[in-house]
């Protein structure tokens, strides 16, 4: 067993894991924050996406104790209280999710297109970014539309 310590949506945590625990496993099992899906476990569909270190991140293919040390934010994280990113009141307003399984990942990959690409986003960009997310109940219309409102809303914010 290995102790790990990290900062995960601002607050230190730490705990005790396997040399092998993902860090998806690390956030659903040992921290409870369960909006981090498991999706496919072969990094295919994008529904573990999280940031390690401002960067996005499928914690499905790293290990817990590769993250000792890094801040990570998941979508717990982004809301301020009962106030949404606005990313994620895009993909509401804009009808970006059906079963929303796939939506934490979209969204966090989102926020990582706009931190690369800037607030002016045309459709052909957000479809070639969005290619490593999956979702299995839509035709992508409506999430690219959300990753364009919530790219706009967000102005200079990433």
């Amino acid at each position: 067993m290995k102790n790990v310590e990290l900062t995960v949506n601002g607050s230190p945590v730490s705990g005790e894991v396997e040399s092998r625990t993902l860090l998806v496993h690390f956030l659903r099992e040992h921290l409870r924050l369960t909006g981090t899906h498991i999706g496919c476990d072969t990094s295919q569909c994008g529904a573990c996406v999280v940031h390690v270190n401002g960067k996005s991140v499928k914690s499905c293919t790293m290990l817990a104790v590769q993250a000792d040390g890094a801040e990570v934010t998941t979508i717990e994280g982004l809301a301020h209280g009962e106030e949404l990113h606005p990313m994620q009141q895009a993909f509401m307003d804009n009808h970006g999710l059906q079963c929303g399984f796939c939506t934490p990942g979209m969204i966090m990959s989102a926020l990582d297109i706009v931190k690369r690409n800037g607030n002016e986003l045309d459709e052909a960009t957000v479809r070639k970014e969005l290619e490593g997310n999956i979702c299995r109940c839509t035709g992508y219309h409506n999430i690219v539309k959300s990753v364009q409102a919530g790219a706009r809303a967000m102005g200079g914010e990433s």
